[in-house]
This record gives structure tokens, C-alpha cells and sequence, in this order.
């Protein structure tokens, strides 16, 4: 054998500095998850966990098997905006998520603890433990697209995900604000390092529609999503309002009936760029 160069490009011998290690956990034997989509965000309190839950319903409205995985473990609102209070159950087999009432699986740490209001006052690598175990645990049975609904930030825990899960791409969320552009650019960047795609931007609290003459109102500001995205060659799925039935239904745990176009046209590109496999 000659000597090494280490110049890989031009070798194609098999060694162990060729060699990634692959840090991908290992789905419970009896789950099936045909795709994982990740909703990311760089900084919290826009939305995000808004964004999940309703992708996720409007993704059931289409006829898919949907699942949730809530990796937002110090601060989990997705069971209480589908009304869902109820502990897991779990055997040899493992651990079951719940059911919502339109059929979407779910798995939260709310639904682990004795009281849904005792923090989880954890270490980050013991919360990137429970995220990963999520997916390892549970038993999911026969979803063809799960969203994770992670913390904000780049963070140990969407380094777990990144690394453990089979992350189809991601949707960043994100707000009107001008120093937006350098949140989403965090975003972006760990995703690139990560080899994870990310599906397109969704800007939240874009406008208030005035109920009268139907005239948008930009409270935050002219919006800088479309500048944000072209910067990043990324598409616009969506720009959702500040409206107060969103915040009515959420609040009582009636999102699964919450109608409203708003998603409509990231629901269709996940359908067309994500799912057309499965499909096909």
C-alpha cells in the first residue's frame, strides 16, 4: 500500500479516517415514521408551537398519519392547544403517545409528569436524553410524517434531533423585526452544517386585518421576510396574522378546529416536496 496523502478526494481506499460515525438513534421495532419534519426557530416566542400544530392538523385533514414529538421539554404547549391532559400508557412493547380526538399521535413531557405545572429543571444533556428517547420509546404506529417542535435556538437539543433523527427538512419561523434576518442566518447556518434542507420560511404575527374593511395592519413593521428568504434562497410558505381565534382556540384546546388558509400553501409544499415518495 502506498503511503497515506490525506488527500481523500483523490483515493478510494477504505480507512477509518474516511469513516463518519453515525450518531442516528434507532426507531422503536414497532414504529413506522416515513418522514420527520423539524419546525425550528432562532429565538423564542414566535409562534412556533402554533406552526406545529397546525401543519399537523391541516397534514390530517389530508388524509395523512401524523404524529408530534413536543422536543420543547422546559417549555411544552402543544398538548394543552389540542385539549390533551392525559397520561402516557406503556408496556413491554413500550411507550404509547396519545391520541388527539382527529387521530394525531403526540408525546409530550407534560403528559409524563404528576402535575402538568412542575418545571423541568434540567440539565441540557439530560433533556437532549428524554428528546432522543422520544423517538427510541414510543411506539409510533404507522405515521407518515411526524413533526418535532423544538426548543428555539441551536442548542443541545437540536443538535439531538439533528443528529439522532432522520430529519427530512425544517421549516424556521420567524417574526417581522428587522434583526430577524441575522436569527434566521443561526438557523440556516446549523442546518447547512448539519446537512439538514430547510422547506422555507414562515413568518408570524405578520399583520393585523382589520375587521371592518379587511385593510392589513403592519404592527411590528413592514415585514422583511421576502428580503430574509431571497438572502438565503429560501421560499416564504406563509404569513400568519395576529388573530384573536387563533389565540381563542389555542387557548381552549380546540385547535383541530380552527379553520383557516393560513398554512394552506406550506401544507401543499410539504405534500408535493416531502411526501410524493410515499405517494408515489
Amino acid at each position: 500500500m502506498s503511503e497515506c496523502t490525506h488527500d481523500c478526494s483523490s483515493c478510494s481506499t477504505e480507512c477509518s479516517s474516511r469513516k463518519k460515525e453515525d450518531f442516528r438513534a434507532k426507531l422503536n421495532e414497532h414504529s413506522s415514521v416515513k418522514k420527520v419534519i423539524g419546525v425550528v426557530s432562532g429565538k423564542g416566542g414566535v409562534g412556533k408551537s402554533f406552526v406545529t400544530s397546525f401543519l399537523s392538523v391541516l397534514m390530517k385533514r389530508k388524509g395523512y398519519n401524523v404524529g408530534i414529538l413536543d422536543a420543547d421539554i422546559t417549555g411544552p404547549s402543544i398538548p394543552a392547544s389540542f385539549g390533551v391532559h392525559q397520561k402516557v400508557f406503556a408496556n413491554e412493547v413500550g411507550v404509547f403517545p396519545a391520541s388527539t380526538k382527529s387521530g394525531i399521535s403526540l408525546i409530550s413531557i407534560n403528559m409524563m409528569l404528576d402535575n402538568e405545572e412542575t418545571p423541568v429543571i434540567w440539565r441540557g444533556p439530560v433533556i437532549a436524553g428524554v428528546v432522543k428517547q422520544f423517538w427510541t420509546d414510543i411506539v409510533w404506529d404507522c405515521v407518515d410524517v411526524m413533526f418535532v417542535d423544538m426548543p428555539p435556538g441551536t442548542g443541545d437539543v437540536p443538535l439531538t434531533v439533528f443528529q439522532s433523527l432522520p430529519v427530512d427538512g425544517l421549516i424556521v419561523v420567524t417574526s417581522p423585526q428587522e434583526l430577524v434576518s441575522t436569527i434566521v442566518a443561526k438557523a440556516v447556518n446549523m442546518a447547512n452544517a448539519m446537512n439538514i434542507p430547510i422547506l422555507g420560511l414562515v413568518e408570524n404575527y405578520s399583520y393585523v386585518e382589520c375587521p371592518d374593511c379587511g385593510k392589513k395592519l403592519y404592527v411590528f413593521g413592514e415585514s422583511h421576510v421576502e428580503e430574509t428568504a431571497e438572502k438565503f434562497g429560501l421560499e416564504v410558505l406563509a404569513k400568519l396574522p395576529l388573530n384573536p381565534e387563533i389565540a381563542e382556540r389555542v387557548d381552549k384546546g380546540e385547535i383541530e378546529d380552527l379553520e383557516g388558509e393560513w398554512l394552506d400553501k406550506a401544507a401543499d409544499y410539504i405534500e408535493e416536496k416531502v411526501l410524493a415518495d410515499i405517494n408515489a
